[in-house]
This record gives structure tokens, sequence and C-alpha cells, in this order.
């Protein structure tokens, strides 16, 4: 079952359980898997797991950078919004990896490919997105990349 109909058949069930904020919550995320697949209309035939899995870590990020303004503006009404959100999103993401083995993992891909420049992170980048897409904050990712590649 692709993750695609898996948010499907979740979205049908909060229907009948009328849980408005998963409804809510899965009716966006339906429509930004429906935007991507408008946006990349005759480039590919449909989005692949991995894609939405990509799609919904920014959706993740999106609402984090939004409690972060609700919290200066002292709006805890609304980051008790965002903070439901992000549960429902992420129901549909794997485990993510915690600070520790992101940075053990850059390393390994650093000594693999013996990459010694900042020059070299958007190669770095890539091969993570491809081998850890969903399972990896790559905003946490940046900031140890560029840490461990000076200059």
């Amino acid at each position: 079952m692709s993750l695609k109909d898996k948010i499907e058949i979740d979205y049908n069930n909060s229907i009948k359980e009328k849980d408005s904020n998963s409804i809510n919550t899965l009716r966006l995320i339906k429509s930004a898997i429906k935007d991507k697949e408008i946006s990349l209309r005759g480039k590919q035939d449909s989005l692949t797991d991995s894609d939405i899995l990509s799609l919904l870590q920014s959706l993740v990020k999106q609402r984090k950078d939004s409690i972060e303004a609700f919290e200066k503006a002292n709006r805890n009404d609304l980051i008790e919004n965002e903070l439901n959100e992000i549960k429902v999103i992420e129901m549909f993401l794997p485990k993510q990896m915690d600070e520790d083995e992101t940075k053990l993992i850059i390393k390994n891909i650093i000594q693999e490919n013996n990459y010694t420049s900042i020059k070299e992170m958007g190669a770095l980048m890539k091969i993570i997105k491809e081998k850890y897409a969903g399972k990896i904050d790559m905003g946490l990712v940046g900031k140890i990349a560029k840490s461990l590649l000076v200059n």
C-alpha cells in the first residue's frame, strides 16, 4: 500500500469518526500532494512515497516555523493547533533520527567520499536525501554538515 493510499484511508476514517483536527490536517496533506502532482505534470507520472515523505517533512517544518513565530507573538492558542497538525503529519513519517545518529551518518559519508570543503555540501546533502528520505531532519543535517565541512 502506498503512502498516498494510507493517507486517503486515514482521511476517510477520520471523517467517519468526526475527528475535525485530523480531517483538516489530512485534507491539507491531500491538497499539498495534489498541488505537487499538478506541478510535476509532464515531468513525472506520479509522486513516489519518497516524494511524499519529503513533502510531509516540509509541512512539519512549516508548522515548526509557525510555532516559533507564534511564541514570539505570545499566541498560545495558535501554537496548540500547529502542534496538533504536526502530530497528525508525523503519523506518516518514519521515526526521525536523533542528533547523535545524524552526526554519525554525516561523518561517515564525509569520510567515505573524502569531502573536505563546504563546496561539497550539495553532494553530501544529495546522498543523505537519497538514502535517508523522511528519516532525517534536513535542517539539522545542514547545521551539522556546515560545522564539519570547514572552508
